[in-house]
């Protein structure tokens, strides 16, 4: 039977476990995908603690797969696909989790991946790449404006970093001074983290901000702006950001944002910066590289074939 990484309750790490499960059957609009890779993120080990994301509803049923994210190979179809066959290699969101050596996607949420594009980076788009993108065009700022990006030194900050000058932006990123080389690579100003950061981000007079981290963090951010509006948020409540006169990010969550963050790292604007692979059998180390901060860039399972 298939293996899969899962947490069995809500709790800290002695929830999570291997277990075999039976593959996966696609209902209609869905594709099996034979994982290859399913990218690591802050957001799966927040879920097995009982964090609830905006727009979930329903309770979890347990064993829970870890993981959103994968890219692999269609190895069965459900009713009313078109445009995916047996043995397209396909990246996307998950129905069922990542952390799995099957997974389904629904095709809404689902693109080809480009030849160009490995398997390893192509899992890391669907979350914090896209998550990145959609903030980035919700601002709408023209070109030469400066976006700030606080938490720039993680998956979701770096990439929006990049698709910032990618679309003409100047970037300035907040990261711990441990980043700085990080950061100053990816195209943007570092501003060190920590007591002080918003007096010294204050200097490269940002016209928005892009929040990863949230708490008084966002509240100093948005004492940077003028222009309230101009504040979004993918790393605090939306009641949180709205006091503040902001918006939480608003993701597309379709194929159209999958094709062209893939697109931007074909053509070398957007580098996943995956800095640390696991195979699935330790899966539990890759969510420890992030659940404890150690991660710089993205963390990745490959499954095996």
């Amino acid at each position: 039977m298939p293996k899969a990484y899962v947490f069995t309750r809500y709790g800290g790490p002695e929830t999570e476990a291997f277990v075999d499960v039976d593959r996966p059957s696609p209902g209609p609009g869905e594709l099996l995908v034979a994982v290859r890779a399913a990218g690591v993120n802050p957001v799966d080990w927040k879920i097995r603690s009982g964090y609830v994301r905006p727009g979930d509803t329903g309770e979890r049923v347990f064993p829970a797969v870890f993981g959103s994210e994968v890219s692999g190979v269609v190895a069965e179809t459900g009713a009313d696909v078109e445009g995916f066959a047996v043995g397209d290699e396909v990246f996307g969101n998950t129905l069922t989790g990542g952390y799995a050596e099957y997974a389904l996607i629904p095709v809404a949420i689902a693109a080809h991946k480009p030849t160009g594009l490995s398997h390893a980076d192509a899992a890391t788009l669907p979350v914090a790449a896209a998550t990145a993108y959609d903030g980035v065009r919700q601002l709408g700022l023209p070109e030469g404006a400066t976006l700030l990006v606080t938490g720039a030194g993680g998956g979701v900050g770096a990439a929006a970093v990049q698709i910032a000058r990618a679309l003409g932006l100047k970037a300035v990123g907040v990261a711990g001074e441990a980043k700085k080389e990080f950061v100053e690579a990816l195209g943007a100003v570092h501003v060190a983290s920590g007591p002080g950061w918003a007096e010294r981000a204050r200097a490269t007079a940002p016209d928005a901000v892009y929040d990863l981290v949230g708490g008084e963090v966002l509240v100093e951010a948005a004492e940077l702006l003028a222009d309230r509006t101009r504040l979004i948020t993918a790393g605090a409540p939306e009641e949180d950001v709205r006091r503040l006169g902001g918006a939480r990010v608003v993701r597309a969550r379709d194929a159209a944002v999958l094709e062209e963050v893939a697109r931007l790292v074909v053509a070398g604007d957007l580098d996943p910066h995956v800095t640390a692979t696991f195979p699935l059998d330790r899966a539990a180390d890759a969510l420890r590289t992030v659940e404890e901060g150690h991660a710089r860039g993205k963390t990745v399972i490959e499954v095996a074939r």
